[in-house]
């Protein structure tokens, strides 16, 4: 028996977890983020600055924030590994929800460790305790229930190594992973306890790789032989399972272009003959082409959001779907024949009962002169020279300067739309954009996330000015730790995308602009902030300067921001040629809207509920 303190427990166990896939063993927790507070500075905050294990502490500066950078990180290690992160009570807990939603939503494992009231209940009040007159068993740490996959509160020593284990099943499961809350009680983190030795033991969690069923198996083979214009939509578990290898071998066996979702883009290196790009509403000409013709679509590791079906208007009515995924749940959608298993087990096993099916040479010719043609046009949008800088030659300098090792990083804005559009993915783990929840303020700490979990490869932050203001104290963290992010700051004076969007729907772009009440420009200088939370700070003023300033960075020791100035009403990317629903106003005053809601019900007309049974 060893006595220790919960808090103390809780330290030591955490430093002992390990992850293995593939005979490869590697820490589950590569350290623990925290801001303290009264609610957690005598338990977790004493247990970690007195601890000897090997789980580094490091300050964030932003509750949400640090949850961002736990999702990056276990995201860039293929959901092997996280960050766990600790508050106190009160506002720095409720903080981190708008993170534990991102995180649950795009199926990453955090593990969250609140600080909570006080179970004994003899000083209740306590400073920032909601008082529920339903129950003095609640509390704000409860709002964690709907966007956690697991939740916890430690009310007593003994229910902590249950609580535990039950955190690293759920945390180590690809098929149920998100965010884990362990709220834990603030006199209860300080309590003594004598522990088992056996809690602490080195413990290893391994991480499945189930097959499919063997008649699952043979139905999927069948539709797919059947199949003339089959198309391959290739999700984040593609790489998630590191299952890339094995689709590409899959897909030109089969024959079968390879489109991507925002989690999957990178599944397939920009250049491979099958390769199509991006797919919905944000996709490709090619891709969304490929996708109505498609008779058979073979979805391996996609959560299919309505990005990814252009809102359910992107594939024929009579299509249908194989649906490979490690998650019963997102594999039966679309009425598709389901196939839960690992990814890459299940491409394995596909390949083998396909063999000797190929689609018609004609199919691979047409999705190859379609790629060709998007192709030039992503040339004519990245050769563009104008100032101010259009954001496409934005994304395509920087597209450049990363190379084979870089990874970008984004999440909310115009960008992402125009980033799955038009970048070329050098292949898995170097296109990193948080999509499921979109999240403003994702950007800086998600790429400290990335850094830390990838310190080899280059970090290339793409950030609005809208999601710069929302949160950039992250850039004080990177700069105190000395990790190095090329951040690139977009400022065009407003939201582009939204605007855009405000103006289709006959909203007239209210709020989509920064500047004074009576409409003339803030006296705003989001560079000379930077400057001030400790980047080194470049103003290239050409898509010439930027392409050297861009170099500069990348070859500096420390993080670098380089503000950019595009025009938020500029609207320079082809089009996907692909819907997404809006809804639209039935009843207003102005003409737009009339227009605009006549456009949107001839586009709802097209939506289906594909239904058609998968044979």
């Amino acid at each position: 028996m060893i006595r220790l303190t919960v808090a103390q427990a809780v330290v030591r166990f955490l430093a002992r977890q390990w992850s293995e896939r593939d005979g490869v063993e590697r820490r589950f927790f590569g350290g623990c983020v925290g801001i303290f507070g009264h609610g957690n500075v005598a338990g977790l905050g004493q247990a970690l600055a007195t601890s000897t294990e090997d789980l580094p502490y490091r300050l964030s500066r932003n509750e949400q924030a640090m949850v961002h950078t736990a999702a990056a990180y276990a995201r860039a290690s293929n959901r092997l590994a996280t960050l766990a992160c600790t508050t106190s009570i009160g506002p720095g807990a409720t903080n981190m929800i708008t993170g534990a939603a991102g995180a649950t939503i795009n199926r990453l494992p955090v593990l969250l460790l609140p600080g909570d009231i006080f179970s004994t209940r003899a000083a209740s009040p306590v400073l920032q305790e909601l008082e529920d007159p339903r129950s003095y068993d609640i509390s704000v740490n409860d709002c964690f229930k709907p966007v956690s996959r697991y939740w916890d509160r430690i009310n007593r020593p003994e229910q902590l190594p249950s609580a535990l284990l039950a955190a690293m099943r759920v945390l180590t499961d690809p098929a149920e992973t998100g965010a884990v809350t362990l709220a834990l009680p603030q006199d209860v983190q300080a309590e003594a306890y004598d522990w088992p030795d056996e809690l602490f033991a080195r413990r290893v969690w391994h991480i499945p790789r189930p097959r499919p069923e063997r008649a699952a198996l043979a139905r999927a083979a069948a539709l797919i032989a059947s199949a003339e214009r089959p198309l391959v939509v290739a999700g984040g578990g593609a790489i998630y399972s590191e299952a890339t290898e094995r689709l590409m071998a899959f897909a030109e066996a089969l024959g079968a272009p390879v489109a991507e979702t925002q989690a999957g883009k990178g599944a397939l290196p920009y250049g491979h003959p099958l390769a199509v790009g991006a797919i919905g509403a944000t996709g490709t000409t090619a891709a969304n082409a490929l996708a109505r013709d498609a008779d058979v679509v073979i979805g391996v590791g996609t959560r299919y959001s309505d990005f990814t079906t252009a809102s359910r208007t992107i594939f024929a009515p009579d299509a249908r779907f194989v649906n490979l995924n490690i998650t019963g749940f997102d594999a039966a959608k679309l009425s598709g024949l389901q196939l839960v298993a690992d990814a890459r087990e299940g491409l394995a096993d596909l390949a083998e009962a396909c063999a000797g099916h190929s689609a018609p040479a004609a199919h691979r010719e047409r999705a190859a002169e379609l790629t060709r043609a998007w192709d030039a046009a992503v040339d004519a949008a990245y050769a563009v020279e104008d100032t101010p800088i259009s954001q496409a030659a934005v994304i395509g300098a920087v597209n450049a300067a990363a190379g084979d090792d870089g990874v970008v990083v984004c999440a909310a804005g115009s960008m992402p739309g125009d980033l799955h559009k038009l970048w070329r993915p050098s292949g898995p783990g170097s296109y990193h954009v948080e999509y499921g929840y979109s999240c403003m303020g994702y950007e800086i700490a998600g790429g400290l996330g990335v850094k830390l979990a990838a310190p080899e490869r280059e970090v290339f932050v793409l950030v609005g000015d809208g999601s710069y203001l929302m949160m950039a104290q992250e850039l004080v963290t990177a700069v105190a730790d000395g990790v190095k992010l090329v951040v690139v700051l977009v400022d065009n004076s407003g939201f582009a995308s939204i605007g855009r969007l405000s103006e289709s729907v006959g909203a007239e772009r209210l709020g989509t602009a920064y500047q004074r009440r009576d409409g003339g420009p803030l006296p705003v200088d989001l560079a000379a902030n930077a400057a001030s939370l400790g980047a080194t700070v470049l103003r290239p003023e050409s898509v010439a300067d930027l392409r050297k300033a861009l170099d500069t960075a990348r070859s500096a020791a420390e993080t670098t921001v380089i503000h950019v100035r595009t025009d938020r009403l500029a609207d320079d990317v082809p089009s996907s040629e692909a819907w997404w629903d809006v809804p639209v106003a039935q009843a207003a005053t102005t003409s737009t809207t009339y227009a605009a809601r006549e456009t949107y019900e001839a586009n709802k007309r097209s939506q289906r509920l594909h239904l058609t049974p998968p044979a």
